[in-house]
């Protein structure tokens, strides 16, 4: 059907509730409104879904949550009756609807005969891997949109091994999805009856007590200044509890929590967005920083899934620390750390997304740790965790991504918030007590590996036109990108989508071992490079961009002149 006939369907069927069809009439003549709800079915990828709330095929409401949660079932089905027996752990976070489409996704699954253990309360993100890990569900689903405005709501999948679904799983689950054409057909079972049934099992803080235990158990020194003072914000989200709990729980005694973002606030009415990577997130932590002296702010976005940090310099300044750099301190602390206590494995690994900084590599190079390259998101870094486990080949260390994600250990495979913000307050600790914050930190080791810079990019083009428009710029810098770029040529490039790597200086084409994926990345010949790719969970497309000198300055220049080519050649597509 046309998208005007779909937006008739939904506003006339009395199946749909009336505050759907009444939200629905609602939209009048505003035409480009109808054809943005309804011109296509919301995306189920491998981040699953996320979307604006709202009525509509193209909106996150019960309707398509309900139909994404009976492809689900579907799909677990056809695995066997040992992944049905296996069952479905799920968990929610503080947003507009979170619990309610937890529940409903819970009861479809158990309409189905699939067992489901539902999180009593909001959880972090990780700490729903974790369940997973631990009660060995075939699956796992988080109803979140992370760090999105307020407007927004969204639902992934974790499969059995604790990381979000893959690619061949996602379109598996698509396919079903698809095959549901009246949402009459999904099964829904009445809660009472699943709870009878057993069907249904709620979770209660048994999984918070291993989770906590776990993480303390990755503590790597006592020894450590832990009268740091830490300004903390969960930003209104759900690490307040598990968060405190672990630094508590580890002698830190110098902690503030923010009070207007301590509580759950799915309207996140103290921020312009709840993304911790933009510093006004930080403005109520940073004016509580100034009143009690705190060396430290961190802020943990709402899932609990990243971590931000503000560290205060010799002016009384707080600085913001972007992911490579705080990726780059964390590498620094823990390979170290593990070197000198003799815990460093021989064959020890650090993972990181192919458009992170290199800075945290030229570390691990030092003590002889390999470096890995994924695609982005954290089912492709705790991907390789798992080929590391059925190779013994390596052992996993760390894992980290420019988006500020971080993770440590084996027992959460996705990025998590709550280790990152015990390892950072702990490293931040350890530096103190050697007469350094981790500025000073952070300088010592660019004079050591070079001056590393970055920037980030994003460019918001929403709704149909916004999404074409992203389509023709990648169409056209497959076609047409800068051979040189102040004075450094390109010496190569890699397109991920067909796997192509071309080096420039020999002519030979080789094949990329990274799965495929919408990216471009060009390198110079004087190490600076940047790469090209639309978001897979916004309207959006990013363009990160990477300098390398032997001073600041000279690595500042250098960037500077990859923004004003890159990026208004980006902004020449119409």
């Amino acid at each position: 059907m046309e998208y005007r006939e779909l937006y008739d369907h939904w506003r006339t069927n009395e199946f749909f509730d009336e505050e759907t069809r009444n939200e629905l009439n609602g939209l009048g003549m505003d035409e480009k409104e109808v054809e943005d709800r309804f011109y296509r079915d919301l995306e189920f990828g491998t981040a699953g879904l996320r979307g604006k709330l709202g009525a509509g095929r193209n909106r996150m409401n019960m309707y398509i949550v309900s139909r994404a949660t009976q492809g689900l079932a579907d799909f677990i089905k056809a695995q066997g009756q040992h992944y049905v027996d296996k069952g479905v752990a799920i968990a929610y976070d503080c947003r507009h609807f979170s619990k309610e489409f937890a529940k409903q996704a819970a009861l479809i699954l158990a309409a189905n005969n699939i067992k489901v253990y539902l999180f009593e309360s909001l959880r972090p993100t990780p700490v729903l891997s974790f369940a997973v890990r631990t009660l060995s569900t075939a699956s796992g689903i988080v109803v979140t949109a992370s760090h999105n405005p307020k407007e927004y709501n969204g639902y992934k999948v974790y499969w059995e091994d604790g990381a979000q679904i893959l690619q061949e799983t996602a379109d598996a689950i698509t396919e079903n999805i698809l095959k549901i054409e009246n949402f009459q057909d999904i099964k829904v079972m009445d809660e009472r009856e699943a709870l009878e049934k057993g069907l249904l099992s709620i979770i209660g803080s048994d999984i918070d007590e291993l989770y906590v235990s776990k993480v303390k158990e990755l503590a790597l020194r006592d020894n450590i200044d832990k009268d740091i003072k830490v300004v903390y914000t969960p930003l209104n989200g759900a690490g307040n509890v598990l968060v405190r709990r672990v630094l508590k729980e580890r002698g830190f005694t110098n902690i503030t929590v923010v009070p207007e973002q301590e509580k759950p606030d799915p309207d996140f009415t103290t921020v312009p967005f709840p993304n911790p990577e933009d510093s006004r997130a930080f403005q109520l932590a940073e004016e509580l920083g100034k009143k009690i002296d705190a060396e430290l702010l961190i802020a943990t976005d709402p899932d609990c899934d990243r971590l931000a940090i503000m560290v205060k310099n010799k002016d009384d300044k707080y600085i913001a620390f972007n992911g490579n750099q705080t990726g780059a301190i964390l590498v620094k602390y823990i390979v170290e750390s593990r070197k000198e206590l003799g815990l460093l494995p021989a064959n020890a690994a650090i993972v990181k997304s192919l458009v992170t900084g290199d800075l945290g590599k030229a570390i691990g190079d030092k003590y002889g740790v390999k470096t890995f390259e994924t695609l982005t998101g954290f089912k492709n870094i705790c991907g390789k965790e798992d080929d590391f486990e059925k190779t013994g080949d390596y052992e996993f260390i760390f894992g980290y991504e420019e988006s500020i994600g971080y993770v440590t250990g084996t027992f959460v495979r996705d990025k998590d918030a709550v280790i990152a913000s015990m390892m950072l307050c702990e490293a931040a600790a350890y530096y103190k007590k050697q007469g350094k914050t981790l500025i000073e930190v952070l300088e010592d080791t660019y004079e050591e590996f070079g001056y590393y810079k970055e920037s980030l990019i994003s460019l918001v083009l929403e709704g149909v036109e916004g999404s074409k428009r992203i389509v023709r710029m990648m169409e056209t810098y497959r076609k047409e990108y800068p051979t040189e770029i102040a004075g450094a040529k390109l010496v190569s490039f890699t397109d991920f989508k067909d796997g192509r790597e071309v080096d420039l200086r020999t002519n030979v084409i080789s094949k990329s071992e990274i799965p495929s994926s919408n990216v471009l990345k060009f390198l110079l010949e004087d190490g600076s490079w940047y790469a090209v790719r639309p978001s897979g969970t916004e309207p959006k497309i990013k363009l990160y961009m990477y300098s390398k000198g032997v001073t600041a300055k000279e690595s500042e220049e250098k960037l500077s002149a990859l923004k004003d080519v890159i990026f208004s050649k980006l902004q020449s597509v119409e």
